[in-house]
C-alpha cells in the first residue's frame, strides 16, 4: 500500500504535464503568435512564442532531423533515467528525502511535458516572459518551470548533504 506523501509526489508526475499540456493549448487557441499581453508591466508579460530548438533556442537553427534525433533522443534518455531514479527512491530502504523525491517528480513532468511537444509538433510553445527594462530572460513554460525548480530543489538537497558532511 502506497503511502500518503508518496501518492502525492506520484501525482505531480500528471498534474504538472496536464498543466503545461493545458496552458500550452490555452495559449495557442487565445493568444496570436508574437503577440504581447503585458501582465506586470515592465516585468512579466504572456506571450505566444514556439520554440523548435532546446532551452533558450539552442539548436534553433538545426535541421528538423538534427533536432529530432538530438532533442527527442536526448530527451528520451533523460527523460527515462529520472524515471528509474524517482521510481528507486520509493524502494523499502532508500534514505532520499521526500524533497528530492518531489524534485525528481517535477523534473520529470517537466521534461514529459516538452518531450511530448517536441514529438508530436515538432516544437515547444513558449509563452511566459520575464523581464526587467530591456533585459529578458527566455520565453519559458510549465514544463521549464517545473525542470528548474525541481533541479534547484536537487541541488539545493546537495548543498544541504555536504554541508552535514562537512559538520561531522
Amino acid at each position: 500500500m502506497m503511502s500518503g506523501i508518496r501518492v502525492a509526489i506520484l501525482a505531480l508526475v500528471p498534474l504538472i504535464f496536464a498543466l503545461d499540456w493545458g496552458t500550452k493549448r490555452l495559449i495557442e487557441a487565445r493568444v496570436s503568435f508574437w503577440d504581447t499581453h503585458a501582465i506586470i508591466p515592465g516585468f512579466f508579460s504572456i506571450v505566444h512564442a514556439q520554440n523548435r530548438g532546446a532551452a533558450f533556442s539552442l539548436l534553433n537553427d538545426a535541421s528538423e532531423q538534427v533536432r529530432g534525433v538530438v532533442l527527442i533522443g536526448f530527451s528520451g534518455v533523460i527523460t527515462l533515467v529520472v524515471a528509474v531514479m524517482l521510481a528507486m527512491s520509493f524502494r523499502p530502504g532508500d534514505r532520499q528525502s521526500n524533497w528530492v523525491r518531489a524534485a525528481l517528480a517535477l523534473v520529470l513532468s517537466g521534461a514529459l511535458g516538452n518531450m511530448w511537444d517536441r514529438v508530436l509538433r515538432g516544437y515547444v510553445t513558449d509563452f511566459l516572459l520575464v523581464y526587467v527594462g530591456e533585459y529578458s530572460w527566455p520565453v519559458f513554460n510549465v514544463a521549464d518551470s517545473a525542470i528548474c525548480i525541481g533541479a534547484g530543489l536537487l541541488l539545493l538537497d546537495i548543498w544541504r548533504e555536504r554541508g552535514e558532511r562537512h559538520a561531522a
